[in-house]
């Protein structure tokens, strides 16, 4: 057990913002075995985004109680996945071939192209995520809470998915900021479609329409996987950051076209 509370902590840690016991400290092999919890992660992002949601919309409108939640979820996580997103615009745009691509993905400066992604990513999150709550306004705070978890959760079950099937693709193993985890047992992945799925499941026992939610994600799964393969070789960090925050996106879009069939 004292174990596992360390390898959950290191996620937290590695994943988060949030502050952790001074007793947890970096290890290559607890950084692996973290990945088994990395769903969490996203329950509680979601969880402490709602909470922001709901005690913003007391005293003002729904668009400013959405930009807070929105960035709470920024802050908890220091724009870790949204960092990823517009590295890998800026690389996958600006580069050629596979060393220009890591390279611009590599530096710390913001490009043309990361900075129109993330104008349309907050853009979509903001007017999805707004209507979604003007649309659901009644329907219970547990569900809308079960809602913002699952949005989280789904989105980090997709992009972390790509590591079991892919390899890593930097030849120095190098990273900017932060180690990628690069290997797994089967407790990694059991824990991840146990904890990644878990919140959808539940969401089914309400309407079985939000299964329609795999589908773009599997989509978007597969087109990335191929993407990332075909320019170069595999998969990094920022790769799997910009999959997480369009899988964000996707999954919000989708909660809106589910909402049409309930």
């Amino acid at each position: 057990m004292k174990t596992e509370i360390k390898i959950f902590f290191t996620a937290l840690m590695f994943y988060t913002r949030i502050p952790c016991p001074k007793w947890v400290a970096y290890s290559p092999e607890l950084l692996n075995k973290s990945t088994r919890y990395f769903p969490i992660i996203g329950w509680i992002v979601g969880t402490l985004s709602f909470l922001v949601y709901c005690i913003s919309h007391l005293v003002f409108s729904v668009e400013i109680a959405v930009l807070m939640s929105i960035a709470a979820g920024v802050l908890l996580t220091g724009s870790f996945h949204e960092d990823g997103l517009a590295d890998g615009f800026d690389g996958f745009g600006g580069g050629w071939t596979k060393s220009s691509i890591l390279d611009i993905m590599k530096d710390s400066r913001l490009g043309t192209y990361g900075a129109v992604a993330l104008i349309f990513l907050f853009g979509f999150k903001f007017f999805a995520l707004r209507d979604l709550l003007i649309e659901l306004q009644g329907k219970g705070l547990l569900f809308l809470l079960l809602l913002f978890i699952n949005y989280h959760t789904l989105a980090r079950f997709t992009a972390i998915n790509i590591t079991f099937i892919s390899s890593y693709s930097r030849d120095d193993e190098s990273s900017k900021s932060k180690p990628i985890v690069k290997a797994y047992s089967a407790k990694e992945i059991i824990g991840v479609y146990v904890f990644g799925l878990l919140p959808l499941l539940i969401l089914l026992t309400y309407n079985g329409v939000f299964l329609f939610l795999l589908f773009p994600l599997a989509g978007l799964f597969f087109f990335s996987q191929r993407y990332f393969k075909k320019w170069i070789d595999g998969y990094t960090g920022d790769c799997l950051g910009a999959v997480e925050q369009l899988a964000e996106v996707i999954i919000l879009l989708t909660y809106l076209i589910v909402w049409k069939f309930m």
